[in-house]
């Protein structure tokens, strides 16, 4: 029981990293200090995309399920509980690849969108919105 428990603790994990790596750029426009935890984060998970890695957390989760006696899945996080609610078809290295380039796009426009309002505000002389 302990290791399903720890499993599904894993893949809450796993989920808010993958929806603070997608989304997280926008909170950054809100709380820059956010920067220096979100950018480390959208690299990783865009270098693991676009590389084809394993995030070290699906082995983790598999373990512990195997440990608790459930079954274990034989894919990626991703491929296994993100895909199926975004796509219908199974995660090919195509896709894989564009996901991996869409969240560094999306990710670096939001920080260039966030340095030029920063500098739009400095240039007029106001003060900088905290965040």
């Amino acid at each position: 029981m302990i290791y399903q428990t720890l499993a599904n603790f894993v893949i809450i994990a796993h989920f808010a990293f993958v929806l603070f790596v997608i989304f997280g750029g926008v909170l950054v426009l809100k709380w820059r200090s956010l920067a220096w935890i979100h950018i480390p984060a959208f690299l990783w998970g865009a270098l693991a995309e676009l590389a084809g890695w394993v995030c070290p957390l699906t082995p983790l989760e598999i373990w512990l399920r195997e440990k608790g006696g459930g079954l274990a899945y034989r894919t990626d996080f991703i491929e296994y509980y993100v895909l199926p609610l975004l796509y219908p078809a199974a995660l090919t290295r195509n896709l894989q690849i564009f996901l991996g380039f869409l969240v560094l796009s999306v990710n670096l426009g939001l920080y260039a969108w966030t340095l030029w309002k920063t500098e739009q505000h400095k240039r007029r002389g106001k003060p900088i919105p905290p965040g």
